[in-house]
């Protein structure tokens, strides 16, 4: 039940809400005593009075603010007592009401405070998950070298251009890149360049105007507008088409664009981030890319290794997706013996991350609670 704590020297206002508020109320008749029954109980929402003997509300509000931000604080004052609930909402109160208190919209008050630290909750533990998916897992030599130059490039505006065969974490080496920059409360989009048929690829890079084709029916923004402030990450960059790479080179040299069916320049403030599976050199080659738009993207290269190349970081990435699965199906946490550990360390993954990953998987649906070197050798190779 949604628990609320009132704290005010006013028996009255104290009793009053008590009774009328729909909620668990606990109550206080000072400022002191409020505080700590704030530390030590757990509240979806504070009422808190401003003018208080020995401790005052405000003084109440920034020592739990101190100790948990997360709770909001509903200041409750007299008509003096204004201009000081105003400073309280700048300290971090979430509203203030004046006494004698409207019990009507003191609930709607409370009500949308426990909505709001009910979204913020929800954000925390979504924000978790998504960290939680983009960790880079290993303690290897190679895994140590690309975390060294992440930190080394990641606060700088320096274009980088990653590398490596599929499935070995390019997009996560992206994402610790962009994180740990100072862009990081901007926008992170990402566009697959190869998911992306090649007519298509300048309007969603650029974005078009109205009519300027066919299905174009109103103005839409682009990638690196979306983007702008923070990190665009183009992922399989080798695949783009040589026109669309020429606009990409103009925007990289210029920090403009222009959308499709428009001459108007638009200014961007975007990092850029690419990766690839292909070797561009070669690509370069067959004249397949622009050798020009290669030097603007590879200011720095990281090169991510493959997992054959890290066979040292097996344990810690089968500890990690046993237990990350075993949540995601529900199911208690499987156990690998020494000798499956020892035919993982063994396997050619040809696949990398994305294959170690769905062999964990298949091992968890179909194995008993303990993971042997037979269900290794019976479900490693479906294909043979």
């Amino acid at each position: 039940m949604t628990k609320i704590l009132v704290i005010d020297d006013e028996k009255s206002i104290r009793n009053v809400l008590s009774d009328v508020l729909p909620y668990d109320v606990d109550l206080a008749e000072n400022g002191k005593e409020g505080l700590e029954a704030f530390k030590k109980g757990s509240y979806d929402a504070v009422l808190c009075d401003i003018k208080m003997p020995e401790m005052d509300g405000e003084e109440v509000l920034e020592k739990a603010m101190e100790f948990n931000p997360e709770v909001p604080f509903i200041m409750i004052s007299g008509h003096a007592d204004i201009d000081t609930a105003v400073e309280c909402i700048k300290k971090g109160a979430f509203d203030f009401i004046e006494k004698p208190p409207d019990l009507k919209r003191l609930q709607i008050t409370i009500k949308n405070a426990i909505e709001k630290k009910d979204l913020v909750s929800e954000t925390k533990i979504l924000k978790k998950k998504v960290s939680k998916r983009f960790e880079m897992i290993g303690d290897s030599e190679p895994m140590q070298k690309i975390r060294e130059m992440i930190d080394r490039v990641a606060p700088t505006d320096a274009r980088v251009l990653i590398t490596g065969s599929n499935g070995t974490g390019k997009e996560l080496v992206a994402h610790h890149l962009h994180e740990k920059s100072s862009r990081a409360g901007a926008p992170f989009v990402e566009v697959n360049c190869a998911a992306i048929p090649s007519e298509l690829i300048e309007s969603e890079l650029f974005g078009h105007e109205k009519g300027a084709f066919t299905s174009a029916h109103k103005q839409r923004k682009g990638k690196f507008e979306q983007a702008n402030g923070g990190t665009i990450f183009l992922d399989e960059i080798g695949d783009m088409s040589l026109s669309a790479q020429a606009k990409v080179l103009r925007a990289l040299q210029e920090n403009k664009i222009s959308r499709v069916g428009s001459d108007k320049d638009i200014k961007v403030d975007v990092r850029v981030l690419a990766a690839t599976n292909k070797n561009l050199r070669d690509e370069i080659e067959n004249n397949n890319f622009r050798e020009d738009l290669y030097h603007r993207l590879s200011v720095i290269i990281i090169d991510v290794p493959s997992l054959n190349e890290r066979k040292d970081d097996i344990t810690l990435l089968a500890d990690y997706f046993l237990e990350v699965i075993c949540q995601e199906h529900g199911t208690p946490k499987k156990v690998l013996t020494e000798g499956a550990l020892k035919a993982l360390q063994n396997y050619n993954y040809t696949g990398n991350i994305r294959e170690f990953r769905n062999l964990i998987e298949r091992l968890i649906i179909l194995s008993p609670e303990k993971i042997t070197e037979k269900e290794i050798q019976s479900f490693a190779y479906p294909f043979d």
